[in-house]
């Protein structure tokens, strides 16, 4: 019996390193694409408009580089948990993640329920930030405030 779960942990292992091996060189090809079609500084470049446009798009494929760079590098710590042994717990709570999950987010480090914890707590403090408040009400406090001043 102890023979069989060796095995099939021995295998679920083999599995699960072929998927993030498979998800990092997609990754990997994605990033390699990304970097290749980024666009050179426009020399010749003849109205501010053009110029704009040229400048978002090249502000938004940065961007997507930047995103797919932080997905690889997550992947790859997924990898050294997986040798490890550590893939596949929530590292808050230590319960075993849902396959389901690992084969949707195979970088994942929370089970679901600890995800929507901290996601539920970052909302929270979102709230309570000046910054997530609308300009109009963020300047409304202000001038209450200068008002109490004088």
């Amino acid at each position: 019996m102890t023979r069989d779960k060796g095995a099939r942990n021995r295998e679920r292992h083999q599995v699960l390193k072929a998927m993030l091996e498979e998800r990092r060189r997609q990754i990997h090809d994605k990033l390699r694409m990304l970097r290749e079609t980024l666009p050179a500084e426009a020399g010749d470049v003849t109205d501010a408009e053009e110029q704009s446009v040229n400048d978002f798009v090249r502000d938004v494929e940065l961007a997507l580089i930047e995103m797919t760079s932080e997905t690889l590098g997550q992947i790859d710590q997924a990898l050294r948990r997986l040798e490890a042994g550590t893939y596949g717990a929530c590292a808050q709570c230590g319960a075993e993640i849902a396959e389901a999950r690992l084969k949707a987010v195979p970088f994942a480090t929370l089970c679901r329920a600890c995800q929507e914890a901290q996601e539920s707590l970052q909302a929270e403090e979102r709230e309570r930030s000046p910054e997530a408040r609308p300009l109009e009400a963020v300047l409304a406090a202000e001038g209450a405030a200068a008002r109490r001043i004088r």
